[in-house]
């Protein structure tokens, strides 16, 4: 499942996703894979973006059933 909620949130903090990735410490094609849905980041690199993107884990990582 793609996760359009941290595009979004990148988005809006104009950042991108080689910006992000470097805030994180990380990969753009890491940052790329994630907002496919292709990757699953630990949660300690969940928890990096959040911050970096000033939103919670629920905001940007929960699924809605």
């Amino acid at each position: 499942m793609k996760n359009i909620k941290m595009k979004m949130a990148r988005v809006e903090k104009d950042l991108s996703q080689e910006e992000l990735a470097k805030i994180v410490g990380v990969s753009r094609q890491t940052i790329g894979l994630i907002e496919l849905g292709k990757y699953n980041p630990s949660l300690s690199l969940c928890l990096s973006i959040c911050k970096a993107l000033s939103k919670t884990l629920d905001q940007l990582f929960w699924e809605e059933s």
